[in-house]
């Protein structure tokens, strides 16, 4: 089996070809279009029918070459960057360039035989893309709201409206009639910048509404975990990308940084914290175990139990995190087998 080990940039991917003890057999350095891809496959083709690709996993530079390899019937793993640095390290050749990278990435794929299968892009992504999208609108207009409180603090600093009112539009109608009549170039910037945070608000609450109809479809089982709302539900969908490219419950725990690590010193065996894994993922499970510490029963009865073992509230909370990555993880098979039998989300929506 040849093994072609690819490097992805924006505007160029530079393959290497290595056989199955790792020694290289051949390099190229190719375009990102489809016909570069094209070329690439026929390029490989020389070294016979039974290849794998490796990918280092940077999808938003790779997404186009992977759909295309994948249409063609190809075999593709992604190479996490942890491992092609580790394997570059202790290669021969020193430095760092394109084919070098491309080089550690197949001599990982070698190395590593477990490495997750790619696959098409699926519904999901849709959601992490809406997601994604509201997150930066909120931001927008966070800033388009810190800059209107000091122009308002300049026109008149008893113009001091409550935390968070200014998204709603009782607030910003009366802010509008307070400047109507204000003359002078901050009065006329501080109009924008209402109007603007009313754009913004608008645009959000639109995208929250089409997010809470692909969940319906998307996730039923998530949205029933109490404590689950429906951005943090599509959060977890959004960053999880495909439950059933884990092979365990332990081993989506470990990719989104509940599982804590041992730590062993002398006779004494003990875990500590885990600031590895997809740190998204780890925030939505710890506003679900915040939410469920406050108003479940169930949560609260466990965290009471483990506080009574002698742990503090932090390692109670961190305890009970790790039980929600399971509970997720079931409530995500059950969805991927439930869409199974649907159409697509697109197709729903």
């Amino acid at each position: 089996m040849v093994v072609f080990g690819i490097d992805a940039h924006k505007r160029n991917h530079t393959a290497v070809a290595v056989d199955d003890r790792g020694r290289k057999l051949g390099e190229r350095t190719t375009g990102t279009t489809s016909g570069d891809h094209l070329r690439l496959l026929t390029w490989a083709k020389r070294w016979g029918d039974d290849r794998l690709w490796a990918i280092e996993d940077c999808r938003q530079l790779s997404r186009r070459l992977e759909r295309d390899l994948l249409a063609a019937g190809e075999r593709i793993v992604r190479v996490p960057p942890k491992l092609m640095a580790n394997c570059r390290s202790s290669a021969r050749t020193y430095g760092k360039s394109d084919p070098i990278d491309a080089l550690a990435v197949a001599r990982a794929a070698l190395r590593e035989p477990d490495l997750p299968t790619a696959s098409l892009d699926g519904d999901t992504r849709e959601l992490r893309l809406l997601v994604d999208h509201r997150d930066d609108l909120v931001a927008e207009r966070t800033r388009a709201i810190n800059r209107l409180r000091w122009h308002l603090h300049e026109l008149d600093p008893t113009l001091d409206p409550p935390a968070r009112c200014l998204i709603r539009a009782k607030h910003l109608n009366a802010l509008t009639a307070r400047l109507a009549e204000a003359d002078g170039t901050v009065a006329r910037l501080a109009r924008h910048l209402l109007e603007r945070c009313r754009y913004l608000t608008l645009e959000i609450r639109s995208l929250e509404e089409e997010i809470q109809v692909l969940l319906s479809e998307a996730a039923p089982s998530l949205m029933n975990i109490p404590g689950c709302g429906a951005l943090n539900a599509a959060k977890i969908l959004g960053e999880t990308a495909g439950i059933t490219r884990f092979r365990s419950k332990s081993a989506y725990a470990r990719h989104n940084g509940t599982a804590p690590l041992p730590v062993w010193s002398g006779n004494r065996e003990r875990h500590r914290l885990a600031r590895t894994g997809n740190r998204q993922l780890n925030a939505a499970l710890h506003r679900i175990a915040i939410t469920q510490a406050h108003y479940h029963p169930d949560a609260r009865a466990y965290l009471q139990r483990r506080k009574e073992a002698g742990n503090t509230s932090t390692e109670a909370i961190r305890a009970l995190r790790r039980r929600l990555s399971d509970v997720v993880y079931r409530a995500l098979l059950s969805d991927a087998h439930i869409l199974n039998d649907r159409p697509s989300l697109q197709q729903a929506a």
